[in-house]
């Protein structure tokens, strides 16, 4: 049988645990997340427990990717369920640091950044959020090391940007990307969802009404797809849209109307207080 979960808090004794399986040969998975778990969590750990023998999810609320305005005060935070439900699915520890030890000096002086792609789409609307996601994703790479690490697909353009940091970095991790999980109505699952008042609830569905639409539209080309998003998000006067936007995901560049083969397409939008993203990908004859 397994042995208990463990839950370090401290960088010496993650460490320590992952040398640890080191020597006994095992592989190791991290699971990055900011608590207040949800199915779409569960479906990043049963990933990593399905491709290595020890796997470490950390729960760190950081405070690098939220802006001066942003809802970190907001957002929520769950230890106690995070850690039972954990524990429930196997993982073999929850590493949950305080921000004093992840930031021992304050906020980093040292940030790995996202460049021009970290100011475009959500980027443009939360200036230096992915500088802060990049920073702390390479400090918990380097902490445990792990042979892959697991994000979710709803989180497009971080999940692109930390492929191209890795890469550009030369870090020995295999970077592995999971399916977004949704409701049966298809609301994609967002920590942030709880937040939402019955009606919000209801539309919110613009988001990913507007992503099928957009995918009915997808042998007609890039405009028609964008034109058919559109019409949904404004026929719905409850929502607020930050952007929709198509891009080429090999290289998360706008696609031209020309454009032929993959396509995704990202919306982002407020309903309420709740700010929502939502992604899918298609292909263009």
């Amino acid at each position: 049988m397994p042995g208990a979960m463990q839950t370090p808090t401290t960088i010496a004794s993650v460490r320590a645990l992952v040398r640890d399986a080191r020597a006994e040969g095992k592989r190791v998975a991290l699971v990055p997340t900011m608590g207040a778990l949800h199915d779409g969590h569960v479906e990043l750990v049963r990933s990593a427990l399905e491709r290595a023998e020890v796997v470490i999810a950390s729960v760190f609320v950081n405070p690098m990717q939220f802006g001066p305005h942003e809802d970190l005060a907001r957002y929520p935070r769950t230890p106690e369920a995070d850690t039972d439900r954990l524990a429930e699915l196997g993982v073999t520890a929850v590493f949950m640091p305080s921000v004093d030890e992840m930031y021992p000096e304050g906020r980093s002086a040292t940030v790995v950044t996202a460049g021009h792609l970290g100011t475009v789409l959500e980027g443009r609307i939360r200036p230096g959020h992915f500088d802060g996601v990049l920073t702390v994703v390479a400090k918990l790479l380097s902490i445990v090391q792990p042979d892959v690490a697991v994000f979710g697909e709803k989180d497009a353009q971080q999940l692109f940007l930390v492929r191209r940091m890795v890469r550009d970095l030369n870090l020995p991790v295999d970077v592995l990307g999971v399916e977004t999980v949704r409701e049966p109505d298809g609301l994609a699952l967002s920590s942030r969802n709880r937040f939402l008042q019955p009606g919000e609830r209801a539309d919110a569905l613009a988001l990913s009404r507007a992503l099928a639409a957009a995918g009915a539209a997808a042998d007609r080309g890039v405009e028609a797809m964008l034109a058919a998003a559109q019409g949904v998000m404004q026929d719905d006067t409850g929502v607020r849209l930050d952007y929709l936007a198509i891009v080429d995901p090999r290289t998360f560049t706008g696609a031209s109307d020309e454009h032929h083969g993959p396509v995704q397409v990202l919306v982002a939008a407020r309903v309420g207080t709740v700010r929502l993203i939502d992604n899918a990908v298609f292909a263009i004859p």
